[in-house]
């Protein structure tokens, strides 16, 4: 007796699903798009069943319709939401304080040229050495002291960070006073 279409293709898919699950995976980077181009690629090959003709044929048809489908979406370079393996913290107190200090420090950095900028952030927030940085930018270490000095002096210059606590001092603050005490370190 002759199977029928939906038992052929239900006992190709139990089969095969997690091998051609774990392809989609290679080819987006993300699990939650290679499930999405997989139930895609599945909806089209159960669509041609019956022209694919053989059983063997089905995978090497959804295997092509994967990457056509992928090459499709690239080109059309989709930009929706990206489904998060796990959702994201609930702020706490004082998470708004934290994001508006944060916005505020990168608003003020952008202020600076990107020379100076890049000087400060391989500096204060990547912790590189003088020496480290120095090899990223190829210039000499005493360049880019000069630099990180300069754009500190031009952190000052715009005035202070208003802080959205009364009294903490402001994140350009903090810098001074880490390039103040990275003076008496010596990197190189």
């Amino acid at each position: 007796m002759q199977r029928s279409r939906d038992e052929e293709f239900s006992a190709f898919m139990a089969a095969r699903y997690s091998v051609l699950l774990r392809t989609a995976t290679l080819l987006t980077g993300a699990e939650a798009r290679a499930e999405d181009l997989v139930q895609e690629a599945l909806l089209r090959t159960y669509r041609a069943w019956r022209r694919i003709g053989r059983l063997e044929a089905a995978e090497s048809y959804t295997r092509t319709t994967m990457v056509r489908l992928l090459l499709k979406d690239r080109r059309r370079q989709w930009t929706g939401e990206l489904p998060a393996g796990r959702l994201p913290e609930t702020p706490q107190p004082g998470h708004e304080d934290a994001v508006a200090t944060a916005v505020a420090v990168r608003a003020r950095l952008l202020g600076l040229s990107p020379l100076h900028r890049a000087v400060l952030v391989l500096r204060f927030y990547l912790q590189l050495s003088e020496r480290e940085i120095a090899a990223v930018l190829g210039c000499s270490p005493g360049t880019v002291k000069s630099r990180a000095s300069r754009a500190l002096a031009a952190l000052r210059e715009q005035g202070p960070l208003v802080s959205v606590r009364g009294g903490e001092r402001g994140p350009h603050e903090r810098l001074s006073g880490a390039a103040e005490s990275e003076r008496g370190r010596d990197d190189g």
